[in-house]
């Protein structure tokens, strides 16, 4: 229940405004009478209202002039109406009009309190809904992309090019984790559609006899056990953004039922022949290369030209490490919120390593780092020891000449200690011997227990 929330009442009968008080008083609700509709709008003014009930007919202001001046000013504001039996079409056709529902004189307690809490909970529903597109729309917009990144910015500038063709198809690609579908989000936003009609598919997650359907659905009785008509992502994506991932994974069989949609921009439910018009924009990912996988016969290639219209790349984190402590604070930032604690941010050394480091993982690598990072720092700075960063394979300069091994490893000021020349020269050895510990201990003339 939604106790404690403020309601304003307006009726011209002042024992009826007794008496509705006490209900809604009874049930928790701050409750606030008055006479008329002038006076409604007085008190709406000096107090946040979370609902309003009146009165239909009132001298001066009825209720419907009340409802229209109220839907101006508090458009979201719920709004009932409470008539008597002879106005109830008036009381229909105020609904029209924009109330939210009405109660018939004499009130029943119950359904009084009824309505009252269902409005109540779908105001709050619609504010916690509203507040999570506003952050999905901070999140995913191109100003929060923001690059200090040439190659990265060229890439940004691009997307934000054809974000303003809504129909024209999109070929993201890149290597796993650098944040394709935050790309292909950022360019349904910006198209000017609403995040909840960007509808995202994994082809590799999901097995290839259920792909179709998933993608198409499916008319009832088009194969075993479909009892009843089901609609497919391309049904929830009309008007916004059908998003491809791992597109390259895409079983070979189902690829022209995909080319027909970009094509023809129609398609059909399996076991239907009904054709669908496709209201949507069509953006796939990949981390492979697609245009090797037609060489390999794993993809077709008039699918994959008409995929490519618009190509963007977007280059792994290692070649645009200027953007790592811009990326690691607005990821820092996201945890103070998840985590309720200060974290006053990372070291110099930490950052340093960060900036030195690879990033096999990219992006969706440093994220998941820092994250572990913030939980073990216990709301102190982030130090080296913090980062749960895995040994690079860093390879090493080797010559052989007349029985003698010379070795060259490269290492950063940060991270260069006796530990850290220990694990690259126990790493060399392991990658000599084929990772056989008792042939690379031999090598370094150490114990086994030592690579333990």
């Amino acid at each position: 229940m939604n106790a404690g929330a403020r309601i304003l009442v307006v009726d011209d009968t002042q024992s009826f405004r007794f008496m509705i008080k006490g209900y809604l008083d009874d049930a928790g609700y701050r409750t606030t009478c008055v006479a008329g509709g002038v006076e409604a709008l007085t008190e709406l003014e000096q107090t946040p209202f979370d609902l309003v009930l009146s009165d239909m007919v009132m001298p001066e202001m009825d209720g419907l002039a009340l409802l229209h001046r109220i839907r101006s000013r508090y458009p979201l504001l719920p709004f009932v109406l409470i008539t008597a039996h002879g106005t109830v079409d008036s009381a229909v056709a105020a609904m029209k009009e924009g109330a939210d529902d009405y109660l018939l004189k004499p009130l029943n307690w119950e359904e009084l309190v009824v309505v009252v809490e269902r409005l109540l909970e779908h105001a709050r529903l619609r504010v916690s809904y509203d507040r999570m597109l506003n952050s999905e729309r901070e999140q995913y917009s191109f100003q929060s992309m923001t690059s200090v990144s040439s190659v990265m910015g060229k890439t940004l500038a691009v997307a934000q090019q054809v974000a303003a063709s809504p129909r024209t198809t999109v070929s993201v690609c890149g290597e796993s984790g650098v944040g394709k579908e935050v790309l292909a989000r950022a360019i349904h936003l910006a198209s000017g559609q609403n995040m909840t009609s960007f509808v995202a598919v994994n082809c590799a997650a999901i097995p290839e006899t259920l792909l179709e359907s998933e993608l198409f659905g499916h008319a009832k009785g088009a194969f075993t056990g479909a009892d009843h008509e089901r609609e497919g992502k391309c049904s929830r994506a009309q008007g916004g953004t059908l998003f491809l991932d791992e597109i390259g994974d895409m079983p070979l069989l189902l690829q022209p039922k995909l080319l027909r949609l970009l094509e023809d921009r129609v398609y059909e439910k399996v076991g239907s022949d009904r054709q669908v018009a496709a209201d949507f924009r069509v953006i796939v990912a990949t981390h492979r290369n697609l245009d090797e996988c037609c060489r390999q016969g794993s993809f077709r290639r008039d699918l994959y030209h008409r995929l490519n219209i618009f190509p963007i790349m977007i280059p792994p984190l290692r070649e645009r490490r200027e953007d790592i402590p811009q990326l690691a604070e607005l990821f820092l930032d996201t945890f103070r919120q998840h985590q309720g604690k200060p974290l006053p941010g990372l070291s110099k050394a930490a950052l340093d390593m960060l900036i030195s480091h690879d990033w096999p993982g990219n992006v969706r690598e440093l994220r998941n780092l820092l994250e572990y990072a913030t939980i073990v720092t216990n709301g102190d700075l982030i130090r080296p020891e913090h980062l749960r960063l895995q040994q690079q394979a860093v390879p090493c300069h080797e010559e052989l000449d007349n029985d003698r091994i010379t070795l060259s490893f490269n290492f950063s000021c940060a991270e260069f200690s006796l530990d850290a020349v220990n694990q690259r020269l126990m790493a060399w050895a392991l990658d000599k011997c084929k990772n056989n510990k008792s042939s690379a201990a031999r090598l370094l003339k150490a114990s086994r227990k030592l690579f333990y």
